[in-house]
């Protein structure tokens, strides 16, 4: 490796610590706040045609009320399917077909559950730091096999690695602050 592609394996590291960051906000986003939001069934998998479909891909999910999700089946034939999966996914919702819509009520959070979404959040943020620091890792492993380069040069790519993974830390840190003042929310 030569002096060129310390900047990449410091952008590399960055675009892998991304991902690491978006992957955490996405499961963040399946935590239910007791607000209804379209995205709490996002990971919910319908037996539908002889396969696993996600939800999305066999109706249409709306919030039209605070407390409640409807889901629209694009083929009616689908509803006893998507309620049977909504009702087996470990989120505690209890669907009930009315007219070809499938309406969803939310049910208030209890303190307790409030303090396990919270464990929850933390686990999470946790397993995104890991992966923060799993690409750190990389980066700086591949930093120090690169050739024909001053250790002044190296320094300076570990510098700008140390950076990135703080700024994203410190990101996936304020997500979980936010995240936990939305599920305390009374």
């Amino acid at each position: 490796m030569t002096a060129q592609n310390l900047p990449a394996i410091v952008k590399n590291a960055k675009l892998a610590m991304d991902k690491a960051m978006e992957n955490t906000r996405r499961e963040f986003a399946t935590i239910r706040t007791g607000k209804a939001t379209t995205s709490l069934l996002d990971l919910v998998k319908v037996q539908a045609y002889g396969n696993d479909m996600p939800l999305n891909q066999v109706g249409s999910v709306a919030a039209p009320e605070p407390r409640l999700l409807t889901v629209t089946p694009w083929d009616k034939s689908l509803a006893p399917a998507i309620e049977k999966a909504i009702r087996e996914s470990d989120l505690g919702f209890n669907p009930a077909s009315q007219g070809g819509v499938i309406r969803i009520p939310i049910p208030p959070l209890t303190e307790e559950r409030r303090r396990d979404l919270v464990k929850v959040v933390h686990k999470l943020a946790e397993e995104g730091r890991v992966a923060v620091r799993h690409a750190r890792h990389e980066a700086l492993a591949a930093i120090r096999k690169t050739d024909h380069v001053s250790e002044d040069d190296k320094k300076l790519a570990d510098r700008d690695v140390q950076k990135v993974t703080d700024e994203h830390i410190k990101h996936i840190d304020e997500m979980v602050k936010a995240k936990e003042a939305e599920i305390m929310e009374v």
